[in-house]
């Protein structure tokens, strides 16, 4: 038996355009103006840090939330707080262990829509140990790009990060509370 289609050009495009239609768009980060940051704090006084070294795949649409996507790796050696002697301690075998943990990475398992505020869902893996942790989302599109605001928290130590005689929460807080603020510009 033999089919034939009387409007083969229209499926033919439909076939064609379904793809688009399904996927997010993709972006490049761009480093002037993208900043990856964390703050927590150290014997009751608030500190503020950021990582130099970091890459982030980003394909996203607030209309198509289950085509979108993160991919995150971070430099944990490239983190900088303007403290010395911290600085020096946060690379080290008592907290990110660089030298056995290199990198962090966080990629989405989701987004979804909670009031008029995005979630991304997601899996991040630090110090050897990978957990669910979600964060805020705030996408700005604009005319040849959009930027892109995160915002969530980690407790540092369900990732072993500032452990044994650094568990001491009153020391070191609990949380530290992961913000970024990236450029982007559509690929």
């Amino acid at each position: 038996m033999i089919f034939r289609f009387k409007h083969r050009p229209l499926v033919l495009l439909l076939a064609l355009t379904l793809p688009c239609i399904a996927s997010a768009a993709d972006y490049t980060v761009q480093p002037t103006g993208s900043t990856l940051g964390f703050s927590s704090s150290f014997q009751g006084s608030g500190f503020d840090g950021h990582f130099d070294k970091w890459t982030a795949a980003i394909s996203y649409d607030q209309a198509k939330l289950a085509s979108s996507k993160f991919d995150v790796s971070v430099d944990l050696a490239s983190a900088k707080t303007g403290d010395s002697d911290r600085d020096s301690a946060l690379p080290g075998p008592d907290f990110f262990n660089v030298a056995k943990y290199p990198q962090a990475h966080f990629v989405t398992t989701a987004f979804h829509q909670q009031g008029s505020q995005v979630i991304a869902d997601g899996m991040l893996t630090l110090h050897g140990v990978t957990k669910p942790v979600s964060l805020n989302i705030t996408f700005k599109p604009q005319s040849s790009g959009a930027t892109l605001d995160v915002s969530g928290t980690v407790k540092r130590l369900d990732f072993g990060v500032g452990g044994g005689q650094y568990a001491d929460t009153s020391v070191i807080g609990a949380d530290v509370k992961v913000t970024a603020h990236l450029v982007l510009s559509a690929k």
